[in-house]
Formats: C-alpha cells, sequence, structure tokens
C-alpha cells in the first residue's frame, strides 16, 4: 500500500501545483500587472508561451460570444440534470466507500478483490464507453481518476491477497505501475485526451523509478536521469497542439526532480554548501532560458525565486566566519543590477532580503554598539538614491 500512498501524493503535488503555482507566481510580482505596457509584455508571453496568433485571438472572441449566448439560453431543466448528476454519483461513491470500510475485515479474499479490482474494470468498461460515443466530455476526467485510483489500489489488495507472505512492495508496484502504464498508453493511444496522457506519463514513470530502484541505482542518478527525461518531454509537449497544458508541470516536475538529483550526488561528492550554490545557479540558468524565449512566465518566476534562495544559502554557509565575508555582499549587489536588468521581481526579492539579512549579521557580529555604523548606512543609502536619480535625469537628457 507504501506505493499507492506514493502514487497518490504524486497526484496531489501535480494537481495541487497547477492551482497553486499560480497564487505562488502572483505573490512574487510576476502576474501583477499595473499597467498598459506590463500588461501588453504578459501578453506577448503567453502568445509566445502557446503558440497564439492574432487569428487565434479573432476566433476565441467570435467562439466566447457564441458561448455566452448559448449559455444564456441554457434551461433550467439541464441545470438541474447535471445537479442531480453530481449528487448522484456522490452517493453511490460514498455507499461503495462506506460499504467497504465497514466489512472489510469480515470479507474473504475474493470479496476484497471484487469491491476493489472489480469495480475498477467496471469503471474502465463505463470509461471506454465515454470516450468512444463522446457524448459527455465532462464525465471523462472524473471516471478516468476514479478508474485509476480504483484499478490501481485494486491490483495492490489482488497481489495482497494472492501473495500474503511478500515482503518486497517494490516488486508489487513494478506490475502494478507497469499494467497500469499499458492500460492509459493503450487508452491514450486509441482517444488521445490530455487526461490519459497525464496518467500515462505518471505510472510510466513511478514504473521505472521503481525498476531503478530494484536496478540498484542511487536515489540521485536515478534522480537526474528520470528528470532530464521528464524536461525533455515536456518540451515535446510544447510543440503538441491538443496537450500543451501539460508542458508546464511536466518542466516543473522535471526540473525539480533533476535538481534534486543534482544536489543529492554534488552533497556526496563535496559539501551541501557547494552543493546548494551549484544548483541554485543551474535552476537559476534554466529560469533564465525561460526568460529569454518569452515561455512560461509562472515558472520563471518559481526558477529565480527558488534558485536564488539556494544559491544565497549556500554561498552564505561558505563565507561565513572567513575572510571574505564580503564577498556575498558583493555578489547581493552585482545581482541587484542583473535584476534590474532582468525586470525580475521574484529574484529582486530574494536578492534584496540576503542584502538586507546579511547587513543585520555583519552589524550584528562587528558594530553592536557603534553609532557611526547606522549613520554611515543611512548616508550610504541616501548616496545611491541621489546617484539613482541623476541616472534617471541623464537618461531621459540622451
Amino acid at each position: 500500500m507504501m506505493s499507492l500512498l506514493i502514487i497518490i501524493v504524486i497526484l496531489l503535488l501535480l494537481g495541487g501545483g497547477i492551482w497553486g503555482w499560480p497564487l505562488v507566481a502572483g505573490a512574487l510580482g510576476l502576474s501583477s500587472v499595473t499597467d498598459k505596457a506590463g500588461a501588453l509584455r504578459h501578453i506577448v508571453q503567453l502568445m509566445n508561451t502557446y503558440d497564439i496568433t492574432l487569428s487565434d485571438i479573432r476566433i476565441a472572441e467570435d467562439e466566447a460570444a457564441m458561448a455566452s449566448t448559448t449559455t444564456s439560453k441554457r434551461s433550467k431543466g439541464d441545470i438541474a440534470k447535471t445537479l442531480f448528476a453530481y449528487l448522484g454519483a456522490i452517493f453511490i461513491f460514498a455507499g461503495v466507500a462506506t460499504y467497504v470500510s465497514t466489512f472489510w475485515d469480515s470479507m474473504g479474499s475474493v470479496m476484497r478483490i471484487l469491491v476493489t479490482l472489480g469495480i475498477g474494470y467496471v469503471l474502465l468498461v463505463v470509461l471506454v464507453s465515454a470516450l468512444h460515443e463522446n457524448k459527455f466530455p465532462k464525465l471523462i476526467l472524473p471516471l478516468t481518476l476514479a478508474c485509476v485510483f480504483m484499478m490501481s489500489g485494486g491490483w495492490f489488495v489482488f497481489i495482497h491477497e494472492l501473495f500474503p507472505q511478500g515482503n518486497d512492495w517494490r516488486v508489487a508496484a513494478l506490475f502494478v505501475f507497469g499494467v497500469m502504464t499499458l492500460h492509459q498508453g493503450a487508452l491514450f493511444a486509441r482517444y488521445r485526451r490530455t487526461v490519459l496522457l497525464f496518467t500515462a506519463l505518471c505510472f510510466t514513470y513511478s514504473f521505472m523509478d521503481v525498476g531503478f530502484d530494484l536496478l540498484g541505482f542511487l536515489f540521485g542518478w536515478t534522480a537526474v536521469i528520470l528528470g532530464a527525461s521528464l524536461f525533455l518531454v515536456g518540451t515535446a509537449l510544447e510543440k503538441t497542439a491538443h496537450h500543451r497544458s501539460l508542458a508546464e508541470p511536466a518542466l516543473l516536475v522535471g526540473l525539480c526532480w533533476m535538481n534534486s538529483g543534482l544536489f543529492d550526488r554534488l552533497a556526496a561528492f563535496s559539501s551541501a554548501n557547494w552543493a546548494s550554490v551549484i544548483t541554485g545557479l543551474c535552476i537559476c540558468l534554466a529560469a533564465y532560458g525561460m526568460h529569454k524565449a518569452q515561455r512560461h512566465p509562472r515558472l520563471i518566476a518559481l526558477g529565480y525565486f527558488f534558485g536564488s534562495l539556494m544559491a544565497y544559502a549556500g554561498l552564505f554557509d561558505l563565507v561565513q566566519e572567513s575572510p571574505v565575508e564580503l564577498l556575498f555582499l558583493a555578489v547581493t549587489a552585482s545581482v541587484l543590477y542583473i535584476c534590474v536588468v532582468l525586470q525580475s521581481r521574484a529574484l529582486l526579492f530574494t536578492t534584496v532580503i540576503a542584502m538586507l539579512s546579511f547587513i543585520g549579521y555583519f552589524t550584528g557580529k562587528h558594530f553592536a554598539h557603534s553609532l557611526g555604523w547606522p549613520v554611515t548606512l543611512v548616508l550610504i543609502g541616501v548616496a545611491f538614491l541621489g546617484v539613482g536619480a541623476i541616472a534617471i535625469r541623464v537618461k531621459k537628457n540622451i
């Protein structure tokens, strides 16, 4: 059951990321548009990310107008029908779940398999029928998720009941993930739905992860290999017409997975602080590549934010209590210039926090009871403000 828990956690992370990281990106300031020029830049980034043309925008406007007309004509009977359909599905699921949880201990092996794997295959038949008829497109997503959940759990129950003395969960997980990969891959090859591609990728990479573990691969190398391959898959998904919505989650998970493996291997070969600096720089470079391509603005903000945090934390740990402590302040000042050039609020936020934190640390260590040091800091700040104002005036006159 541990592998089933891993699948649920992965689905929650990916699904939560789809709705969660726009909020994080907005908190970092990337999506906060304050003027017309910023709005236009954001629109251009979105058009580059999703290969949108002006003709596509015109078509979308026409479709939106038609959809609003259709929605206004929607009858109350259709709304009631949809409402009762949702209520019926919820009560059916609640009834089955209550029955299974109440009588699980008193069930025999065959009954346990029937109420898990059997229901999963019944849902699979319903899903295939819905895909083939294509009359209820909104039911495809919940049916697919329910089918995947019940079938994967049912296969684990089947193996546990058939081999109760098995002591290696990885073998069971490898079998279940392999079977589910074949199921979802075959469905995707036939019906080309995005949700089927999503589940197929989840089970494929779960299968490969467990397989590498059985072969004795270290976690770091496995993460680097699978993360890099998933990043390439995300890059390929960008070029597709119907599955581009999966590109951003695939790139995010691939980058996180690959860099976690990179950090693990670097920490094993050298030290954690050097691993943090190098991994943070790699994440920032990946974000810079997307920045130059003007694609995936949310990933750019997250990359700059977490990459710079890792780099600053590792660098401070390296220079702390050493003769070159002030190197940290010089690095943050240099990155501050880069923030202005790149116009990245996420990178600016972490850089300002790092600079202020270091000044506070340095003041507490060397000038704890000195009146001249705070005055000096204020005068330096006023001087920088004056230089900035002069530079703006000079730029206007050029």
